[in-house]
């Protein structure tokens, strides 16, 4: 009976360490295929994120959104892309770590969503209304802004949300 050859040696040296290196980072098994998901490009709709009430306040009244919470990179790259329906009650918004420009696309998105861009002080600063299905156009806040909000398109107009309008919501207080 003859032995294990080189190559089989090399073999299994190279998976034991991979094995060795999963239980480490703590992710026995699965640290290759979360890395090339984290990375690649997004191919379909992300699972629902955790949500939280947001309030805008205007002259028209008081307008309610359940909202995901994009708050990784990877969430913040998928966005709305692939979903194909989103209702007017609901939306995603971007809470930004530091003011900053926000600047937003359309790509692999198939709904007209209206962005919503809110100051630092919790204020509508910009509104793009009905953004255009994978459009590849940035949609740019135009100065800093503290977050941004996705809602569904004409969802703003319909409800008459406009610039300078007060935004509520527990992940823009912590902020403060």
């Amino acid at each position: 009976m003859m032995g294990p050859r080189r190559t089989d040696k090399v073999l299994t040296k190279k998976l034991l360490g991979l094995m060795a290196a999963c239980m480490i980072g703590g992710a026995a098994g699965s640290l290759l295929p979360a890395y090339a998901e984290e990375t690649g490009e997004p191919t379909q709709a992300q699972a629902e994120l955790p949500r939280e009430e947001l309030a805008i306040v205007s002259p028209s009244g008081r307008h309610v959104f359940s909202v995901e919470l994009a708050k990784t990179p990877r969430e913040q790259q998928v966005g709305e892309m692939f979903r194909q329906h989103l209702p007017e009650n609901s939306g995603m918004l971007f809470v930004w770590k530091t003011p900053q420009q926000s600047d937003m696309w359309m790509e692999n998105t198939l709904i007209p969503l209206d962005i919503v861009f809110i100051d630092a002080d919790h204020r509508i600063q910009a509104i793009t209304e009905n953004a255009v299905p994978r459009s590849l156009a940035r949609i740019s806040s135009h100065g800093p802004v503290a977050a941004t909000l996705e809602l569904a398109g004409g969802v703003t107009a319909k409800f008459g949300i406009t610039v300078g309008d007060k935004v509520e919501a527990p992940s823009l207080s912590k902020k403060l």
